[in-house]
């Protein structure tokens, strides 16, 4: 590996020094994406190999990185992935509701008509749903979810394989409490049931 590509270069530098790994990292993100990838499919073109990595989870799963992969597999460059944590699965696997068949949305739609008729459009699909949420549209999401789902019990997971780690199910309206008593932090996935 000559170079690694990363969210947050500080963060992924602490990683690799842990490990003592001395490689240069620049950073591939959402508001970068359009203007880094040329320089990395240049770089990957002179020969180099580079290492996509995420602050959490997998690259190119709700991540910008699939347009970088996208474009290196166009090049006829191979790209060979690293099986690594992903959060819905995680959340999946911990919920304690039926993962046989189910379908992953990554982040509802910012617009609060929108957000309802996705979800709509999703508990009409009859599978298990798995979403991801930032913190700072968690509860506008779970009063949408409150309002499509009614009163079902649905999983909400935060910081997975991290120190804060919590797994609550409950109502859509009891989250609302728990998360208006305390701070609300951490990137948040929720697993909402089928057939209900």
């Amino acid at each position: 590996m000559d170079l690694v590509a990363c969210e947050d270069t500080r963060r992924t530098r602490a990683l690799l020094t842990h490990f003592d790994i001395h490689k240069r990292t620049v950073s591939y993100f959402e508001h970068n994406k359009l203007a880094r990838g040329p320089e990395l499919l240049r770089e990957l073109a002179d020969g180099r190999s580079i290492a996509l990595v995420t602050d959490a989870g997998t690259p190119g799963v709700s991540d910008p990185g699939f347009l970088l992969v996208r474009a290196a597999r166009a090049q006829g460059i191979p790209v060979v992935p690293v099986p690594g944590p992903s959060a819905g699965v995680a959340a999946l696997s911990a919920a304690g509701i039926p993962g046989d068949r189910f379908v992953f949305d990554g982040f509802l739609p910012v617009k609060p008509g929108r957000r309802l008729n996705h979800l709509r459009a999703l508990r009409a699909l009859e599978l298990t749903v798995v979403l991801y949420e930032s913190p700072h549209r968690i509860v506008a999401a779970l009063e949408a979810i409150g309002q499509v789902y009614g009163g079902v019990e649905i999983v909400v997971a935060r910081e997975l394989t991290k120190r804060f780690e919590e797994v609550v199910r409950a109502t859509p309206s009891a989250h609302i409490e728990r998360l208006k008593r305390s701070p609300v932090r951490g990137e948040f996935v929720l697993v909402l049931p089928a057939g209900v």
